[in-house]
């Protein structure tokens, strides 16, 4: 009898090991593009597939891949072992939640299908020896595939059956346009493709004419963001951009936002503005910074994941996109360097359990607002999107808004209820914060996170050892200072809590720190007499003495 968890994939025909991992995984049910997506894929039609972010695009192509890999080997001829499935994604980090979701979903039939992930430059020479074993799956961006394809330490033309473009919507405006051109070149004339993308536009209307033959379109009947019930969506209108300081301390230090929030923000130098001004009142914040990196970048998620910070602030990925369009490497507005394009960061990231999304900067586009909303109200989890405009810039929200509405009139932006006048006692104190946090105190900062990957990098560690004198003077170089912390400035006297607030504000709690294995070793001895001969004589009471 068929396990009730999987009773919606079951009548799809899955191989058995796939329905047990779906089963593993808890999904109960397929999503609408999954149950849409499966059956065309697995009847081997090419397919064009809009889904909204977070809705299990990756499932929905990962699944029938897996289908037709064990099918093929379970019934057809024995054939030399090769690779057979290829998946195109944008971003380093993408490719990294691909090839671990296909690996999940293939958790019972590890030994039958093999996936490798190849995007890390930085790792050339391991990914050549892991290529020479033909694993059955490989996952990449454009670049790096077309560069081992052109080394011949990965040949598809002969084996290839199916191409997935994840993130298609992504691939041009990163700049890969001219590479994917020529990698369709190394691939045989035959072979089934699916595009998935969040969006529809010219890009993905190129990229259908090039890879997709006949396809089957997918343009679900479903918003591009979940329902009211579960995304709750605010504005708002700060007059003035101290405003926005002021609202956004506020809102966190008055814990009026609770649980894990991503802040968005246009240029990696407000990233590091908004980090420094949070640090002035106590609120842990971290960057995640595309010139770091992936493992750094992998770091900090997994630390966001585990609970270690609350809030981590982001660049946005069309930001970052439009900065290479049409060209390999570019310099974007003053103080920031898109180094590497295939580290964005709103869009594809496995943030977890991300309770609200706060857009301090205004989306430049309105895909950018649906990519920065879908990291919230995931799966079933409820969520909150709040913008901060200023006056100037209404009129080009209300134009997102109209987009998102479509043919409903009902508003999706709702104004955001809270009276600044409440808050005004703190002004003065955000006044201080963003004083301190000058043009040369953010250089310092990048500067740092900088010097810290350099002393902890393994590929320097070699460099290091044959020239210990440079590792001396970067460790003694002259101390970066990127701005002075007020300690005063962490405590929120009563009095400048509004009333109807004064119940919500808590002292913040101390972190704790893992204890070593001699702080144990020396607790324990002082609380054991023996060990320490400390030895406190209890008093005795005088007795009393019968007359």
């Amino acid at each position: 009898m068929a396990d009730p968890e999987v009773l919606g994939f079951e009548h799809m025909g899955l191989d058995p090991r796939l329905l047990q991992a779906v089963a593993d995984l808890g999904w109960s049910r397929p999503t609408l593009i999954q149950e849409k997506a499966i059956p065309l894929a697995l009847e081997g039609k090419d397919l064009l597939a809009r889904a909204r972010t977070g809705s299990g695009k990756t499932a929905a192509y990962a699944i029938p891949m897996l289908q037709l890999l064990l099918h093929r080997k379970a019934t057809g001829p024995t054939v030399e072992q090769a690779v057979r499935g290829l998946v195109l994604v944008p971003t380093k980090e993408l490719a990294r939640q691909a090839r671990s979701m296909v690996q999940q979903l293939a958790a019972y039939c590890a030994r039958d299908i093999r996936v490798a992930d190849v995007s890390a430059a930085e790792d050339s020479a391991s990914q050549r020896a892991v290529l020479m074993e033909k694993p059955d799956i490989v996952v990449g961006t454009p670049s790096r595939i077309l560069n081992h394809l052109q080394q011949d330490s990965l040949t598809l033309r002969d084996s290839l059956e199916l191409l997935v473009v994840d993130e298609a919507d992504l691939l041009f405006s990163f700049g890969f346009e001219e590479e994917l051109k020529s990698l369709l070149c190394h691939l045989p004339r035959i072979y089934q493709a699916l595009l998935m993308s969040a969006t529809f536009n010219e890009d993905v209307q190129a990229l259908k004419e090039l890879v997709l033959h006949n396809p089957v379109t997918l343009k679900l009947q479903e918003s591009q963001l979940p329902g009211p019930d579960q995304l709750k969506q605010f504005q708002v209108v700060c007059e003035t951009e101290e405003d926005k300081f002021l609202l956004l301390y506020a809102l966190l230090k008055l814990s009026l936002i609770r649980g894990k929030s991503l802040l968005f923000v246009n240029t990696l130098e407000r990233s590091y503005r908004l980090r420094l001004f949070l640090e002035q009142f106590g609120i842990p914040a971290c960057v995640l910074n595309g010139e770091l990196p992936l493992r750094s970048r992998c770091h900090i998620i997994s630390q966001f994941n585990q609970g270690f910070y609350d809030c981590v602030i982001a660049t946005d990925t069309e930001v970052l996109g439009a900065l290479v369009k049409g060209k390999r490497r570019g310099k974007g507005p003053k103080g920031d360097r898109a180094s590497d394009p295939e580290a964005g960061v709103a869009r594809g990231i496995d943030f977890h359990h991300v309770c609200a999304v706060l857009n301090f900067d205004l989306p430049p586009t309105p895909e950018a607002y649906i990519h920065r909303a879908g990291r919230t109200a995931r799966a079933n989890n409820p969520g909150m999107v709040l913008t901060f405009v200023l006056p100037a810039e209404q009129s080009y929200l209300d134009t997102i808004e109209e987009l998102l509405c479509g043919e409903n009139e009902a508003p999706v932006l709702l104004p955001y209820q809270f009276r600044m006048e409440e808050i005004e006692g703190f002004r003065y104190r955000c006044r201080d914060a963003m004083r301190s946090v000058t043009k040369q105190a953010i250089r310092e900062a990048r500067l740092k996170e900088i010097k810290e990957e350099l002393l902890h990098s393994e590929r320097l560690k070699t460099y290091f050892e044959d020239n210990p004198r440079d590792l001396q003077l970067l460790r003694h170089d002259l101390p970066l200072h990127p701005a002075v912390v007020k300690p005063h400035l962490g405590h929120v006297p009563d009095y400048l809590v509004p009333p109807a607030l004064r119940g919500l504000v808590h002292p913040p709690k101390k972190r704790k720190k893992l204890a070593s294995k001699k702080a144990k070793v020396k607790k324990a001895r002082t609380r054991n007499p023996l060990r320490s001969f400390r030895h406190r004589e209890e008093r005795r009471r005088p007795t009393a003495v019968p007359p």
